[in-house]
C-alpha cells in the first residue's frame, strides 16, 4: 500500500522523478528481483533510494537512483551508513544538477568516483501519432528470449562482462523486451529491451542490417505495446549520442532541456 502512495506522489514530480517512478511502478506489478527503497521520513518524503540488495553475481551492476527534493536530504540520505556500502561499486543515477555534491560525498569518503554518462531523458507523451510500422518488418517482430543474452551483452557499451550478462538476461526474463529476427536464422538482428526504471533502453542493430529503418520500428512498437499495458514510455539518451537523439525525436520524444541525468560510479570494477 505504502508502494502504491509512492507511486501516485511520484507522478505529480515530474521530469525529475521520472527514473525512480519507473522502478517503483515496476515493484507494483511485476515479481522481479527485489528492490529496497528508502526515505528519509514517511509520508512526506523530501528524497527516496531505490538500491537493489547485494545478494548474488550481477547484483553490483545494477544501479542505484535517487530522487530529492533538496540537496540538503539527498546528502544526508548518502550519509546513513546502514544505506550505502562505500566499501563497494556503487553506480548511482540522478539529475546532474547534484554533481558537485556527489562529487563532494565521495571525497569526504575518500572515495574514487567517476562521472560516466550524462543524459537527454526522453519522454512519449501521445504515442498515436507514432509512423506505422511497415508489414515487412512488423512480421519479423519478436521478443526476446534468455537464449539472446549473450548477444546483447557482447554488443552493449557497458557490457561484455559477467556481471552484466547476469543483469541483462534478467531484464529479458522479467520486463518487455522487442527484437527484429532475421528471417532465415530466425536469431535477432536489432533490439530493445525494458531497464527496471521502465526506461527503454540497449537499443542496438547489427552493422550489416542498419539502414533499414529496424530502430525506427522497435521503438514504434515497443512504445504503443508499453503505453498500451500503462508504461510511462520514456528513454535516456547520451548527450553525444546526436543519431539517437534525433531518433527519438523525429518519433515525437520530448525532454525537459533543463533536465539532464548522470550516472555516477564509485569503487569502479
Amino acid at each position: 500500500m505504502q508502494l502504491k502512495t509512492v507511486e501516485t506522489q511520484l507522478k505529480e514530480l515530474f521530469p525529475h522523478s521520472q527514473q525512480v517512478y519507473g522502478y517503483i511502478f515496476q515493484m507494483n506489478r511485476v515479481m522481479a528481483d527485489p528492490i529496497q527503497v528508502f526515505v528519509d521520513r514517511w509520508p512526506e518524503f523530501n528524497v527516496i533510494l531505490c538500491k537493489p540488495p547485494y545478494e548474488k553475481e550481477g547484483d553490483l551492476f545494477k544501479d542505484t537512483c535517487v530522487f530529492t527534493k533538496d540537496e540538503a536530504s539527498f546528502r544526508n540520505i548518502l550519509g546513513e551508513n546502514n544505506i550505502i556500502d562505500w566499501t563497494k561499486f556503487l553506480c548511482l543515477g540522478t539529475s546532474l544538477c547534484y554533481e558537485e555534491m556527489v562529487m563532494a560525498v565521495a571525497s569526504e569518503r575518500k572515495v574514487p568516483v567517476n562521472k560516466v554518462s550524462v543524459c537527454h531523458m526522453m519522454m512519449l507523451q501521445d504515442p498515436s501519432r507514432l509512423p506505422p510500422v511497415e508489414s515487412a518488418i512488423e512480421s519479423m517482430i519478436s521478443s526476446l528470449d534468455e537464449s539472446h543474452t549473450d548477444l546483447v551483452n557482447k554488443t552493449w557499451k557497458f557490457g561484455n562482462t559477467e556481471n552484466s550478462f547476469q543483469m541483462i538476461r534478467n531484464m529479458i526474463r522479467h520486463y518487455p523486451s522487442c527484437c527484429v529476427l532475421d528471417a532465415e536464422s530466425q536469431q535477432p538482428i536489432a533490439w530493445v529491451l525494458t531497464y527496471p526504471s521502465c526506461a527503454m533502453g540497449m537499443l542496438y542493430t547489427l552493422q550489416e542490417h542498419r539502414g533499414q529503418g529496424l530502430a525506427k520500428a522497435l521503438v514504434s512498437s515497443m512504445s504503443r505495446r508499453l503505453y498500451s499495458q500503462g508504461f510511462p514510455v520514456y528513454c535516456f539518451v547520451e548527450e553525444e549520442n546526436i543519431l539517437s537523439y534525433n531518433l527519438y525525436t523525429n518519433l515525437g520524444f520530448t525532454e525537459d532541456p533543463q533536465y539532464r541525468a548522470a550516472w555516477f560510479d564509485f569503487n569502479s570494477l
